[in-house]
């Protein structure tokens, strides 16, 4: 479940402040900027596009205007009154570790829609803010202070590259390798809300409920259905579960209803399960394959040549959860296996 960002309460009216922000634009460029911005009575933003085919003008002639118009505030006097109300916001956004993603920052603005379209404007309006765009490897993002936004960017690359695929640790640890990535970034950034926050960032570092991060290309961080959530249980556990306990795992732990029917079928369905007793299902990646005892047995013998009994037993009850009789009724069926002379098993 995403933190939901507490909302700001700030020492200056916001719609007040628009209201004479917008004052100093010539008409039509106000018209065009409440448009833009959502700062009328509809919420709603609208395109350049939208905005030039119903005033029939092109959608380039719509931007020039919207920038005069923002020039304009910019040169006014009132926007130099209002100096004391933007560096707020700076502050603000420094004590958020001066760079934060957008929708947290919008969100932190204000609970609806027409409070953040104001917050927007402000933003666009000082050249203190800094908007970056999303790209493939960020979320769209703002920030009050270009090295620290940098160091942060190659931070999150470098410890992007020195996580391995399908690794997956802890939230001090993740947090902990972060931290040597930023030594240029000054110490007051550093917490663990503004470093959860600034990891936030990252579309190619996340997190599962179980707060375990790793690339978000692991399937331990990778959540789409009852199959990940059934690897995150039986991870969690260490040891192989009946798929009836997966099911009510998978309820405890993330308060997902999973059927044990449905449960089991997807264990059955996915390679990264191995049935490993009756109805106990391991991870392949401990080293268990799929296969019945039988299997078990053959592979064994394969990989080591012929073997005591004593000793076939040991190995596949490091692979499966079956009894000793279960495997000796597989080693005694001569179509597969038989005893040599000094008593050891080989494959036929």
């Amino acid at each position: 479940m995403k933190k939901q960002t507490k909302t700001v309460t700030f020492s200056f009216d916001s719609a007040a402040l628009v209201k004479r922000l917008l004052a100093a634009t010539p008409e039509r460029a106000r018209g065009v900027i409440i448009e833009r911005f959502g700062l009328g009575t509809n919420p709603e933003r609208e395109t350049l596009e939208a905005i030039g085919d119903r005033s029939s003008i092109t959608r380039e002639r719509v931007r020039q205007i919207e920038a005069a118009g923002l020039d304009a505030i910019r040169a006014s006097k009132v926007f130099k009154e209002s100096r004391v109300a933007f560096d707020e916001i700076v502050k603000y956004i420094h004590s958020l570790g001066a760079m934060v993603p957008e929708e947290a920052l919008l969100a932190g603005f204000g609970k609806d829609e027409k409070s953040r379209n104001r917050f927007r404007f402000f933003l666009m309006l000082d050249s203190a803010f800094i908007r970056e765009r999303e790209t493939n490897d960020f979320l769209a993002r703002w920030h009050v202070d270009a090295g620290t936004a940098k160091s942060i960017h190659d931070a999150l690359s470098k410890l992007y590259s020195k996580l391995s695929d399908d690794e997956v640790i802890t939230e001090s640890d993740i947090l902990d390798r972060f931290l040597d990535e930023l030594k240029s970034v000054n110490d007051a950034y550093k917490n663990e809300e503004v470093l959860k926050r600034w990891l936030s960032l990252s579309k190619h570092i996340g997190s599962n409920p179980l707060s375990q991060w790793g690339k978000t290309t692991a399937p331990a961080i990778r959540i789409k259905g009852i199959r990940d959530y059934a690897y995150l249980a039986i991870k969690r556990n260490g040891a192989p579960m009946h798929f009836s306990d997966v099911s009510k795992a998978i309820g405890t732990l993330f308060s997902k209803e999973a059927h044990i029917a449905t449960t089991h079928n997807e264990l059955i369905k996915d390679p990264r399960f191995v049935l490993v007793g009756r109805g106990l299902y391991a991870l392949s990646e401990w080293g268990y394959a799929p296969g019945v005892v039988r299997d078990v047995i053959r592979e064994t013998l394969d990989k080591n040549g012929p073997m005591k009994k004593e000793e076939i037993m040991t190995h596949v009850k490091k692979a499966r959860f079956v009894k000793d009789n279960t495997i000796l009724v597989n080693l005694n069926d001569s179509h597969y296996f038989k005893r040599l002379k000094d008593g050891r098993y080989s494959a036929v």
